[in-house]
C-alpha cells in the first residue's frame, strides 16, 4: 500500500460511518408526530363514526346502542328528503367551485395588470376571506333583510324586486342567495393563489406568442392556461371539499330552509344529531359525505395522472 492509498484509507473509513440523523429512520422520526396526531385525532373518530353508522344509538343515551347493520344507509337512500339533500348539495358544491374558482381566475388576471393602486387594490380584495364565517353570514342576513336591506331596496329600483323582500324565506330565492354569499368570501383565496401561478408563467413564451401574433385568448389558451392549469385543478379540489363541509353559513342564514331548500349534507347531519337525536343515521350521513369526498379525490388524481401521460407524449 502506497503512502497515498495509507492516507486515504481512514477516510474512507470515516466517510462509511454514518451520523445518527443520516440513518434510514430519520424519515419516519420526523413524520412520526404528525402520524401519531392524525391517528389519534381523525383516525380514531373517524372509526368510531363508521361504528356508529351500523348501529341505532340515540343522543340521549350514548352508551345504549343496537348493532343494525345496513338499516341505517337504507333508511336515508330510501327517504326522498336525503335524495333531495344530495341533489342540493350537488347543486351547492358545483356552483360554489366553479364560481369561486371562475370569479379568483377573473381578479386574478385583473390584478395582474400594471394600474395605478394596485398593491391597495390587492390588499382589498383579501378582506372577504379575512372575515370569519360568522360574521359573512350575519353581514349577508342584514343585507338580505326584506325591510331594510340594501339588497331589496336594489333589486325593487332596477324592477326585480321579491314579492315582499323575503328573499331567504323563498324556497326559489333562498339558495342561490346563501351561493352568492359563499363564493362571494371563497373567491378572494382562489384569486391570491391564482395571482401568485400566474406571475410564474415565463415572460419569454407570452413575449413569443404576441411576437407570432396570438391575440390574448390564443395566448392565454396556448401559454398561461397551460401553466396555471394545475393550481386551477388543486384549487377546484380544495374548494370542492370545503363546499361539502360548508355549515356555519348556510345554518345561520336559513338553518336548512325554507322546506329543506337549502339543506345540505352537514345540516341534514347537524339535524339528526341534534334535533332528531338519532347519532346512528347522523353517523351515516355523514361516511356519505366521507365516500363522496374520497370519490372526489380519487377522481381528481385520475385526471391529474391521465393529464401528466398526455403531456409526457
Amino acid at each position: 500500500m502506497t503512502l497515498l492509498e495509507q492516507r486515504r484509507a481512514p477516510r474512507t473509513e470515516a466517510g462509511r460511518r454514518r451520523s445518527p440523523l443520516g440513518s434510514r429512520w430519520t424519515p419516519y422520526l420526523f413524520l412520526g408526530p404528525a402520524a401519531i396526531f392524525i391517528l389519534l385525532f381523525q383516525g380514531v373518530p373517524l372509526a368510531q363514526e363508521v361504528y356508529l353508522s351500523f348501529t341505532r344509538t340515540s343522543l340521549l343515551n350514548p352508551t345504549n346502542s343496537t348493532w343494525v347493520g345496513l338499516e341505517n344507509y337504507v333508511d336515508i337512500f330510501g327517504d326522498e328528503d336525503f335524495r333531495r339533500t344530495l341533489r342540493t348539495t350537488f347543486v351547492y358544491v358545483v356552483a360554489c367551485v366553479a364560481g369561486s374558482v371562475g370569479a379568483g381566475l377573473l381578479v386574478a388576471l385583473l390584478l395582474n395588470r400594471s394600474f395605478r393602486g394596485r398593491g391597495v387594490v390587492r390588499a382589498l380584495v383579501t378582506i372577504p376571506w379575512a372575515a370569519p364565517g360568522i360574521a359573512v353570514a350575519l353581514i349577508a342576513t342584514w343585507m338580505l333583510n326584506p325591510q331594510y336591506g340594501i339588497v331589496n331596496r336594489f333589486l325593487d329600483a332596477v324592477g326585480l324586486g321579491v314579492p315582499g323582500g323575503a328573499i331567504l324565506d323563498s324556497s326559489t330565492y333562498a339558495l342561490p342567495a346563501i351561493l352568492v354569499t359563499t363564493v362571494w368570501q371563497l373567491f378572494p383565496l382562489t384569486s391570491v393563489v391564482l395571482l401568485s401561478a400566474l406571475q410564474a408563467v415565463p415572460r419569454d413564451l407570452l413575449e413569443a406568442a404576441t411576437m407570432d401574433g396570438a391575440g390574448r385568448w390564443w395566448t392565454f389558451r396556448a401559454v398561461t392556461w397551460q401553466v396555471i392549469k394545475p393550481t386551477v385543478g388543486l384549487l377546484a379540489l380544495l374548494m370542492t371539499i370545503w363546499s361539502i363541509r360548508r355549515f356555519e353559513l348556510i345554518w345561520l342564514m336559513t338553518k336548512g330552509g325554507p322546506v329543506g331548500s337549502t339543506e345540505t349534507l352537514v345540516i341534514d347531519l347537524y339535524a339528526q344529531a341534534f334535533d332528531s337525536k338519532q347519532l346512528g343515521t347522523a353517523a351515516a350521513i355523514g361516511m356519505v359525505g366521507v365516500v363522496i369526498s374520497l370519490i372526489v379525490i380519487a377522481g381528481s388524481r385520475l385526471v391529474t395522472r391521465a393529464a401528466e401521460k398526455e403531456g409526457l407524449r
